[in-house]
């Protein structure tokens, strides 16, 4: 009976994953399939904003704007092209956002329009650091040069406009000195058409501007692409130089950061459903559209590889960091000494077990390493690692806590000192005890790395966000990066069952 139940048991994971599969495609068949078209929204005017379910962009001033609407209900989204796809699916009654970035989503939505009346108009400008006088006025001289010469008004005419789009490609003067160092921006590369991804690279009005001024200011541009809400906490913790982002001169900003001058005029629009239907595409075409076109499914593999290159060395982290304060807490408790050393542990456990790995995620890169120029992905496995050991460490402790008192009197018995029993005794069978729980950790801690994004790492998941901030859809993107997770989760699963498997036949 046994030897048929160990045959059985690949066949039911392939008839699991296979069932898996099958719902799966019948749910991509499902959100491909032609639908009525969505309502019209009954927002057709400004006045009408009172009684409407409002979508923004968190941190944008389209949301500091909708928060003064008197009875409007205002939701906040991570990015633009997320707010959008919610008024698709009628949870919203409008989005407010930037004009540009409005018309580049009715573009590629027939069931969406730009209302006539603007909601406000503002003015974008660059974010500098606090009292950083030097940069702000080097900056501004740069741009009143831009505005000059002409070539500010290129940069934008070749982002914008029917019959000048793609005209006046902005190229850096040959033998252009950049001995002044780096200037890095903080982006948010989902706002196009001043900052976007196109065949892997962050493009744009912003960026052009952005590469213009350092030829000026005799500097080499370096971009990083972050979540926007974070772009101004990157500048004032050093992180980057400025923040190019369709950033709005505000009064709450002021306390915070300084602007240079403005560079641009922008308008607040209001985005409504006009009661059409998109254009129909069947499975093929929305697979193509999504990974195909531009190369996009490069964003997955790409984001893929960061994912198992962080929780790879995470892993190594927390195991060897975690088995020894898993033996330092277990020696203290057994021996009833160093009180100070098993308080630090204890604390230690209490922090990391007690916050939020985002929260921790955060700290590290922004407090922690704020004046340090580290690698993001390197922060990220030092804040995984160590989230990481504090869950390893009571899971070694528990299983060396449930190994009885005899074995290490035996150990001693025979003349083995303590750390000899520790490790050729007591850990061995620790570890057959807590195989299950360890390999639970390690599936945890993979899935945990889908937060990376916060600090601006293109991992698997921002991949999927990058996919859906070109296409605006969000469905088969999704599901693409859920089943690159489901893949890995049960390749692990299947190796932690089959080392579980042979530690219990070697035991015997």
């Amino acid at each position: 009976m046994k030897r048929e139940g160990r045959k059985l048991a690949p066949a039911q994971r392939i008839l699991a994953m296979l069932v898996v599969m099958t719902t799966l495609l019948a749910m991509v068949l499902t959100g491909c399939a032609k639908k009525e078209p969505a309502p019209a929204s009954f927002v057709k005017t400004v006045d009408d904003l009172g009684k409407a379910k409002i979508g923004v962009q968190l941190g944008t001033t389209g949301d500091i704007f909708a928060s003064d609407v008197e009875g409007a209900t205002v939701q906040q989204f991570q990015k633009g092209a997320d707010a959008i796809q919610a008024l698709k699916q009628e949870k919203l009654d409008c989005v407010i956002i930037d004009e540009q970035p409005a018309k580049a989503f009715v573009r590629q939505n027939a069931s969406l329009s730009i209302l006539d009346e603007a909601f406000a108009v503002e003015e974008y400008a660059i974010v500098v650091a606090k009292g950083n006088t030097e940069l702000t006025t080097k900056i501004n001289k740069a741009i009143a040069q831009l505005k000059k010469d002409g070539t500010l008004e290129n940069i934008t005419k070749n982002y914008i406009g029917d019959s000048t789009k793609g005209n006046f490609p902005y190229e850096s003067p040959a033998g252009t000195d950049r001995s002044n160092g780096t200037l890095v921006m903080a982006t948010n590369a989902a706002f196009e058409p001043y900052e976007y991804i196109q065949d892997g690279k962050v493009t744009g009005i912003d960026v052009d501007m952005a590469q213009a001024i350092c030829d000026i200011l005799g500097m080499e541009l370096k971009i990083e692409d972050i979540d926007f809400d974070a772009i101004i906490p990157a500048v004032q913790s050093g992180k980057a130089d400025i923040g190019v982002a369709g950033m709005t001169v505000t009064e709450d900003r002021l306390k915070s950061i300084d602007f240079s001058d403005s560079y641009t005029t922008a308008t607040q629009v209001i985005v409504v459903r006009n009661g059409k239907n998109d254009e129909s595409f069947n499975l093929i075409d929305k697979f193509k559209h999504n990974f195909i076109e531009e190369n996009r499914w490069q964003y997955l593999t790409k984001g893929l590889a960061t994912t198992v290159i962080i929780s790879f060395f995470a892993v190594l982290i927390g195991i060897v960091l975690g088995f020894l304060i898993a033996i330092g807490r277990s020696t203290c408790d057994m021996t009833g000494r160093c009180k100070l050393l098993n308080w630090i542990l204890k604390a230690y456990l209490t922090v990391i077990r007690g916050t939020p790995v985002v929260i921790q995620l955060l700290i590290i890169y922004y407090v922690i390493f704020a004046s340090v120029n580290v690698n993001k992905t390197v922060v990220a496995i030092v804040a995984f690692g160590l989230n990481s050991a504090a869950y390893i460490a009571e899971i070694v402790r528990s299983g060396i806590m449930s190994i009885d008192v005899g074995q290490f009197e035996a150990g001693r018995s025979i003349g083995f000192n303590y750390t000899q029993t520790m490790w050729y005794f007591i850990l061995p069978q620790a570890f057959k005890n807590i195989l299950p729980a360890l390999g639970n950790e390690f599936i945890v801690l993979l899935k945990e790395t889908s937060i990376s994004g916060y600090i601006g790492i293109r991992d698997l998941t921002r991949g999927g966000d990058l996919i859906r901030s070109r296409t605006y859809e969000a469905f088969l993107p999704l599901i693409a990066v859920a089943l690159i997770y489901l893949v890995i989760v049960m390749g692990l699963s299947a190796l932690v069952s089959r080392l579980e498997r042979k530690l219990k036949t070697d035991g015997r």
